[in-house]
């Protein structure tokens, strides 16, 4: 008896440690900085975000289809209000949040832009790398509240992003007529840094086979071996392509249970190529010829939307971050073991706390930036305390 006390006692003791030397962090509260005032601009949904060379913050969002329609009333008919109009989708930050830049994108100018872009990657090159494809369990209908209003004529102006040129017919409080289903959003999209369009990997519609795509949630670039890595959620599969002519290479599916939301991919800093199986509440860890090395559990009763929803490496390689967006926080895992050894935030609506939260990155510094996604709507910054 006495043995297990001790053993009690020794196991807490560890557990407080790890605790301690756990990095602690607080919320920058007015970061970024405020869009101009005269744009009337307004974030979407965020669906990626990431951290480039030189500690910029690049995000993507779902632009005016992820808006309610009192959140966009200058694109309604009638004009119902001054607020706001969808940001471009795709933005660029630097670290004290000032607007470095913005795109607009949009099919008919040379690719197919997604209906529901997800994951971003930037590689050395500074190209940047977009996927295409939310699974339904992020988009509002399923359960998650009220689809927002007017969706239908959202959908007629999908491929914009903005709604600020969506048919008038379109754009009303529920009169339109509904738009046809859609096809599942099938392509990975390559930008140079000023938003050139340079290449695409798949293609809705696409006949299946090895190299088509299906609903592509997470992207990660491979500089070394000029690869790229998608998290296929449709196919519930990781798929290697190269990265400059797009040919598919090889693919693998998760070991053991089928992969059930592949929320993200990446490339750690061990070499070992980690994916978010989100929905399984786990993080499956392969060598990038996709054998499978093992697995880690993250908030396995999260249950519903899962708690691995993407993740991120400190600089030192110490501490692996993981988007929790099921139990609304950033859990801190020990990078060697995988165990949590501390966390971020709490659900809620004030800077620092959070809803959905569904991407993760870090700078040079150690600083981590958040994106959230449903009706979080928002990227915030946090720095060590």
């Amino acid at each position: 008896m006495r043995r297990i006390l001790l053993l009690s006692t020794l196991v807490a003791s560890t557990v407080a440690v790890a605790f301690a030397q756990a990095p602690a962090y607080q919320v920058v509260p007015l970061w970024p900085k405020p869009f101009p005032v005269e744009k009337h601009w307004i974030l979407g949904s965020v669906s990626g975000l990431a951290v480039d060379a030189q500690d910029h913050i690049w995000v993507v969002h779902r632009g005016v289809d992820s808006l309610q329609n009192n959140e966009k009333g200058p694109t309604l008919e009638p004009w119902a209000s001054q607020c706001c109009f969808s940001a471009p989708q795709v933005l660029e930050f630097d670290v004290a949040g000032n607007l470095v830049a913005s795109w607009d994108v949009g099919s008919g100018k040379g690719y197919d832009w997604p209906h529901d872009p997800a994951g971003i990657a930037i590689d050395k090159q500074g190209n940047v790398w977009i996927a295409g494809g939310l699974p339904a369990s992020n988009l509002p209908a399923r359960g998650r509240g009220p689809a927002p209003e007017g969706d239908a004529g959202a959908a007629a102006a999908r491929g914009r992003g903005r709604g600020d040129a969506a048919p008038a017919a379109a754009r009303g409080r529920g009169g339109a007529p509904a738009a046809p289903p859609r096809p599942a959003d099938a392509e990975v999209l390559k930008f140079d840094k000023t938003g050139k369009f340079v290449s695409q990997i798949g293609k809705a519609g696409q006949t299946e086979g090895e190299s088509s795509l299906d609903r592509p949630m997470g992207i990660a670039v491979d500089d070394a071996a000029n690869e790229v890595y998608v998290a296929d959620d449709g196919h519930s599969r990781i798929a290697v392509f190269d990265a400059k002519t797009g040919a598919f290479k090889r693919a693998w599916k998760g070991n053991g249970s089928a992969f059930h939301v592949v929320s993200c991919v990446k490339i750690g800093k061990d070499g070992m190529v980690y994916v978010c199986d989100r929905e399984n509440d786990r993080i499956q860890i392969f060598q990038k010829d996709g054998t499978f090395v093992k697995e880690a559990s993250v908030s396995a009763s999260a249950k519903a939307d899962g708690s691995v929803w993407d993740l991120a490496w400190t600089p030192d390689g110490k501490y692996v971050m993981v988007a929790d967006g099921q139990d609304k926080k950033i859990v801190i895992l020990d990078a060697k073991s995988l165990s949590p050894v501390g966390s971020i935030g709490q659900g809620g609506r004030y800077p620092g706390e959070f809803y959905a939260v569904g991407s993760v990155g870090v700078d040079s510094k150690g600083n981590v930036y958040t994106g959230e996604n449903y009706d979080g709507k928002r990227v915030q910054k946090f720095v060590k305390r």
